[in-house]
């Protein structure tokens, strides 16, 4: 009786369809947001580091890399959207042999366009860096920076495919430690390398690869070895399941590659007024996904439970989970921002920022929280479309953004008022496409409840 009780309790279930929806929503996203702020505290943690070395070149090279990682980054996180949504509408359905022959084809998947892109940036990245404004030492030492990091991005892409599948089994916990794992290797190992080595910029790089492979190692513990989610992975099989993953990872890859864009493009504007302006974006890339890492968190966690839902055809829970998603986000950023407010000076005395640097680090904390706001909208939405059947909206709200909701407004506003008004520029086009994409979300929502009436 025991064996089969544990048998029984090793195989996915489909615990998103019953009990609060609300519960869900918190307890998968407190989870997932440990593990991954843990990671962006540890990135943050590194710029640290490296600002702590006295060379502002040095941290606008860290700034200048990380644009260009934000796009490899972003393709590995369209893949692990698309599997966990069609692996978590399989569970609800209650396809368990599926879900693992999408699980090992998904992951095949991954490998192969991770290290396809990795391959491909890695000749030009060079150029990519002098098109995004990088020139001089920024530009010597970021190359570098990229010759360690590019690779270990396929390593990446696997961690975040194997967290996404322990979340559409409803393990958060297991999903946790993939990310946690790499991201206490990397506080452990970021100061011997740095300082201890000596090696600077390059050793931050070179931890980054040590992290990436813990994430693997400890993701297949859970997802292989803990809940047997994981088929042997057959070339035949990845094939015939790559149209209907494709269908929900393009169009996510697309809408994920859309805000580095919008960075890379307001990055280059920024570098137009010089090193200090550049080092202060640099930091807050890294303060800000730890400020509101949640909110990634939040979009990432949402997914399969609205997936599990789907699959049980259950709408008028899906619409729960979408106004509570919306409500969580929009108290959490409130709360962020008034604390941001406050913390500037302990921001700027910890990264020893001087002059222009330190003037933009106090406006950025004072006035952030406009567009996490906002963006939060988006990231909720976003993750309402991909995992209810409508991923192209997705990507057309999230380039929409990218493109009209950047381009004029930081250009426009960074002509005009400097720096400041660029970033301003970037709060009025988020003002303007999250209204939209949460509008949107609940007709999306009301669509599919009308739809499977009338069916």
């Amino acid at each position: 009786m025991h064996m089969t009780l544990s048998s029984e309790t090793s195989k996915p279930s489909a615990i998103f369809t019953e009990g609060s929806t609300m519960r869900h929503v918190l307890a998968m996203t407190g989870a997932a947001s440990i593990g991954l702020m843990s990671i962006f505290v540890v990135d943050l943690l590194s710029l640290l580091y490296v600002s702590r070395l006295g060379d502002p070149d040095l941290t606008a090279a860290v700034g200048f890399a990380t644009q260009l990682l934000f796009f490899s980054v972003s393709i590995n996180i369209g893949l692990a959207i698309a599997i966990g949504a069609l692996v978590s509408r399989a569970i609800g359905a209650g396809q368990r042999p599926a879900a693992r022959r999408l699980a090992a084809s998904g992951l095949v998947h991954v490998f192969v366009i991770s290290a396809l892109v990795s391959c491909a940036a890695l000749p030009f990245r060079r150029d990519i860096l002098e098109l995004l404004g990088a020139s001089g030492e920024a530009l010597d030492v970021a190359s570098t920076y990229l010759l360690f990091t590019l690779p270990a991005t396929v390593g990446l892409g696997l961690g975040m495919a194997l967290a996404g599948l322990l979340r559409a089994v409803g393990d958060a916990r297991q999903a946790m430690y993939v990310t946690l794992s790499g991201a206490v290797a990397t506080a452990i190992l970021d100061p011997i390398f740095i300082f201890g080595l000596g090696l600077g910029v390059e050793g931050a790089a070179i931890v980054t690869i040590f992290s990436r492979i813990i994430f693997v190692v400890v993701g297949l513990t859970g997802a292989v070895y803990k809940h047997d989610l994981i088929a042997l992975p057959r070339g035949g099989a990845a094939i015939s399941d790559a149209p209907a993953l494709m269908r929900i990872a393009i169009p996510a890859i697309l809408t994920n590659v859309a805000a580095p864009a919008a960075n890379a493009y307001s990055m280059r504007i920024f570098a137009h007024f010089g090193e200090p302006v550049v080092a202060a974006f640099a930091i807050m890339d890294r303060i800000t996904p730890v400020a509101f890492g949640v909110l990634f968190a939040l979009s990432g966690s949402v997914g399969p439970i609205m997936g599990q839902n789907l699959g049980a055809r259950l709408y008028d829970r899906i619409r729960q989970i979408l106004t509570n998603s919306f409500a969580f986000a929009a108290v959490y950023v409130v709360a962020v921002a008034l604390i941001l407010s406050q913390a500037s000076p302990l921001i700027i005395g910890v990264f020893a920022a001087r002059g222009q640097t330190a003037e933009l680090l106090n406006f950025f904390c004072l006035t952030c929280g406009g567009l996490w706001f906002f963006l939060g909208g988006i990231f909720v939405a976003n993750a309402s479309f991909n995992n209810l059947g409508f991923p192209v909206l997705s990507t057309l709200f999230n380039w929409g953004r990218a493109t009209v909701g950047t381009i004029p407004f930081v250009t426009i506003g960074a002509a005009r008022f400097g720096p400041e008004g660029g970033f301003i520029g970037l709060i009025a086009g988020a003002t303007l496409f999250g209204v939209f994409a949460v509008v949107m979300a609940y007709f999306v929502t009301a669509r599919l409840a009308r739809d499977s009436k009338d069916g």
